[in-house]
């Protein structure tokens, strides 16, 4: 016989209704996208639109459901509201869920080679690896997300070199050392990019699939 809920089984499914809270406000494509920019640095909500390409009154629904589930916080910034994870815990809840999409889901795969076509073209570090490049001065890091997100929170010694006007930089690139890029991730296509330009140019180059999530979640530093 199954075990007793000492007669309490509606106090137990309230705690499952709880839980389900959480999951319902991340069951939407464009929501887990707002979580993801926002593990990149804080935003408002004309920001988070124009990088979600959303308009910002269904961008500001889908943050009042986020923050409804205290997924995330708002702060009033001046003229603006910035949103902010509410808890560090959101980044690794996050990290998880893709962990586990990529574990179990055969069609991931297949999509992200879709997304990003380029992918298997480039030579891939560890951070083990990179760190130790940059101890024998081997290699310059990259980073190639917008400046906002860098601003917030990098890899320790990189770069900040956004992607939309690296070529304007390229030249301040050292000769001789592997260029090393780096995005919001494994699912971030700013990398390869910028990765295909500088091979263009005659650079060596690699890709750190790691983000700041990842990095994070593997307890390494941030420089800010």
């Amino acid at each position: 016989m199954p075990a007793n809920d000492n007669g309490n089984r509606v106090d137990k499914e309230r705690l499952y209704e709880l839980f389900s809270k959480i999951s319902s406000a991340m069951a939407n494509r464009h929501r887990l996208e707002l979580l993801d920019l926002l593990v990149q640095a804080p935003r408002t909500v004309e920001e988070l639109a124009e990088q979600a390409h959303m308009s910002v009154p269904n961008t500001s629904q889908h943050l009042q459901r986020l923050k409804h589930a205290n997924l995330v916080i708002d702060v009033r910034d001046g003229q603006y509201i910035r949103y902010f994870l509410a808890d560090p815990s959101i980044t690794r809840l996050w990290s998880a869920l893709r962990r586990v999409a990529k574990n179990q889901l055969a069609d991931l795969g297949p999509a992200l080679d879709r997304y990003r076509p380029q992918r298997h073209r480039f030579t891939r570090i560890t951070p083990d690896e990179l760190h130790g490049w940059m101890q024998r001065d081997e290699a310059v890091l990259i980073d190639v997300r917008p400046a906002v997100e860098y601003k917030a929170g990098h890899l320790p010694g990189s770069i900040s070199m956004p992607i939309d006007n690296l070529s304007e930089h390229i030249a301040e690139l050292p000769k001789g050392k592997t260029v090393v890029a780096y995005c919001r991730g494994p699912y971030c296509v700013y990398a390869d990019q910028a990765l295909e330009l500088l091979m263009d140019q005659g650079y060596p180059v690699a890709r750190l699939e790691e983000g700041v999530a990842e990095w994070l979640e593997e307890d390494y530093p941030l420089e800010t």
